[in-house]
């Protein structure tokens, strides 16, 4: 029988809840997030960070077997050496294990290096510890992920001082290798198993001459660590009897009951229609049944963890009040910000009184959209980026984390109504910069008039400054200076930008027009385009009808760079299908995952899943085929996302004509 083991993945599962522990690894299980590590460490450029750190120990010897028994034995093996440097070091006791990326031995002292895609500024000290003097909350988890490392490595070898490294993404560093970030191709073995290939051409002189990885010492943060976090819930007398009892409970398979907390909205361990009907159990379901008395019908209410941009969940669930139906106004407490529409606190009480009164009525300020409309000049332009931010540069003395645009799509309406999918760009030619060039376009597309220019959130803003900001620096750009003040044009500066402006054209916000002026109940308080278009396609007769025909991409129709006689509602049990729904899969199977895993998961629905295919295309090796399908999808992907905005504005003036 497999041993099992209470390791550092399930350790973090139990300092965010102790009762993940049963769950965890349980296929009977809906597990939401199974996916999210690997992806988010595909899109990120976490597996080529990885292989990497390896770059700056070198000569080490690497342990890939899988089974615990192999690794532990070959790790004891090279650790009977003098001087070791091993990558993959298996350390155990008896209900302990944990793989180290890198541990070096020399003498009788170990030193543990976990690398971290996360970034930091060499230049500042790393913020472990908050202003107030309490742990910093963005960094805790990486601290108690090596701490939990320290403290098995010591139990396991008593004799050795151990030392603990995070090995992290120096973002003040310039990189001093071209094409850096295509050093490190991500292959699959027979079982889908991802690993990264280093080519032995890799000039590894150069990594040294400004390291974009750096090592930092946190063994005081460790032992600040031992010390104060098991009294925290005044449950332990100290760190070794905490870590006892979470490998007690695992190894057991003993269930540890949590109260309700505000963990429980992230939970991961619950279900969806989806999953319920393919017969997951729901972990979440089974803690509140035992802990609230609800039965299934209870799950059916509203809960204050759907209310929308509230800040004090945690209190009311302290209170016991977890149902939207036991809110009151003077949990709210809504007042007015002085500025047209709605403020936040007003907007939450209106999303918690329509759930009380069973009212499904859309609520406009007609008045107040009817003025912010009638600022707007023609031809209306609707635009949305598609961006990455990757850890290893693309060019030589470029930063880690650096902002990248690779994608755009364009829609225009005339000021007659005609819309048309203007344009668009998408370069994903590996191992280019492309940000000059998506200025350049985009310069191109929206320079000849002064028409209004919508985005959806804050996105398309920050790309914009932090273009800006790569062009002031560079001053190699020969047309730099015209493309800087065509970004001024239409952008306000941001927070950190050492200069102020605000452009003649800068960008409308659609999504603070929603937030001001629009609730549909439908959205269950959510403002992401995702939940806002259905809504409004839903409540508009004249669109459904419109759009029932297939009319975008025709030839006597709308105008579209990606889709032929395209019919963009379609009905599912009398409700129009979310037109995302109806997206091409940007993977198949044969490319080692499914498009629900990348469209579909909460997580991934914002631009996650282009992201994702965009990485992809720069770290793996794929046929020409799966290449264009994957062009071909992120197209489509791209354009509705502007398209979904020309949706939302015809619906907008029917309401206020």
């Amino acid at each position: 029988m497999k041993t099992r083991y209470l390791t550092k993945s399930r350790f973090k599962l139990a300092m965010e809840c102790p009762t993940k522990l049963f769950y965890t690894g349980k296929p009977e299980y809906s597990d939401q997030k199974k996916q999210d590590s690997f992806l988010e460490a595909l899109a990120e450029g976490g597996f080529q960070v990885g292989e990497l750190a390896k770059c700056f120990f070198p000569g080490g010897a690497d342990i890939k077997s899988l089974d615990a028994v192999e690794a532990l034995a070959e790790t004891q093996r090279l650790l009977q050496q003098e001087h070791a440097i091993i990558y993959e070091a298996a350390i155990a006791t008896d209900k302990l294990f944990i793989r180290v990326d890198i541990l070096t031995k020399h003498g009788n002292h170990l030193n543990i290096y976990e690398c971290k895609a996360k970034s930091f500024d060499s230049s500042h000290e790393i913020p472990f510890v908050s202003d107030q003097g309490t742990f910093d909350q963005k960094w805790l988890p990486y601290l108690q992920d090596v701490a939990f490392q320290k403290y098995v490595v010591k139990q396991a070898y008593p004799g050795f001082g151990v030392s603990a490294n995070l090995l992290l993404v120096d973002r003040s560093a310039r990189c001093g290798i071209n094409g850096l970030n295509q050093k490190f191709k991500v292959v699959r073995d027979s079982n889908g198993r991802p690993s990264v290939v280093v080519p032995e051409s890799l000039p590894r002189e150069d990594l040294w001459q400004q390291p974009i990885l750096q090592p930092v010492c946190v063994d005081p943060g460790c032992q600040r660590l031992y010390n104060e976090m098991p009294g925290k819930s005044g449950a332990f007398s100290d760190y070794s009897e905490m870590v006892e009892y979470y490998a007690t409970a695992y190894v057991s398979d003993n269930k540890i009951a949590s109260p309700v907390s505000i963990a429980c909205g992230s939970c991961e361990f619950c279900t969806d229609p989806d999953t319920e009907r393919q017969g997951f159990k729901s972990g979440k379901k089974e803690c509140w049944k035992a802990m609230l008395g609800w039965n299934d019908s209870d799950f059916e209410s509203w809960t204050v963890f759907d209310l929308w941009n509230f800040k004090g969940k945690s209190q009311l669930i302290d209170a016991g009040k977890i149902k939207m139906d036991d809110l009151s106004e003077s949990d709210i407490m809504p007042r007015s910000d002085a500025k047209p529409g709605l403020s936040v606190s007003q907007r939450q009480w209106l999303q918690v009184q329509k759930y009380q009164n069973i009212d499904d009525s859309v609520w406009v300020d007609s008045e107040n959209l009817k003025k912010q409309m009638g600022q707007w000049n023609y031809p209306l332009h609707f635009i949305d980026f598609e961006t990455t931010n990757v850890a290893l540069p693309f060019n030589a003395g470029r930063k880690p984390y650096e902002m990248v645009a690779f994608q755009f799509s364009h829609h225009q309406i005339e000021s007659a109504g005609a819309i048309a999918h203007k344009g668009q760009y998408l370069n994903t030619k590996r191992g280019v910069f492309p940000n000059y060039d998506f200025i350049r376009e985009l310069k191109a597309q929206l320079e000849g008039d002064d028409g209004t220019i919508f985005r959806y959130s804050n996105h398309e803003n920050t790309v914009l400054n932090a273009i800006y900001k790569q062009l002031a620096d560079d001053p190699d750009v020969p047309d730099r200076e015209s493309l800087m003040d065509f970004i001024k044009t239409i952008t306000h500066s941001g927070r950190d930008c050492p200069e102020a402006w605000k452009g003649s054209r800068d960008m409308v916000d659609l999504w603070d027009i929603v937030k001001r002026y629009y609730y549909d109940p439908a959205t269950k308080g959510s403002n992401s385009i995702k939940d806002v278009l259905p809504a409004v396609l839903n409540r508009s007769a004249s669109l459904q009808s419109k759009y029932a025909k297939p009319i975008y991409g025709a030839s006597d129709g709308i105008k579209s760079s990606n889709f032929s006689n395209w019919q963009w509602i379609q009905f599912h049990e009398g409700e129009v299908v979310n037109p995302y729904k109806l997206l091409p899969a940007i993977f198949d199977g044969k490319a080692g995952m499914h498009s629900d895993v990348l469209y579909h998961a909460e997580a991934l629905r914002d631009g996650g899943a282009a992201m994702t295919a965009y990485a992809r295309m720069q770290f793996e090796e794929m046929s020409p085929g799966e290449e264009q399908s994957l062009r071909a999808a992120l197209l489509k992907y791209c354009e509705l996302d502007t398209f979904a905005m020309v949706l939302i504005y015809e619906a907008w003036r029917e309401i206020v004509s």
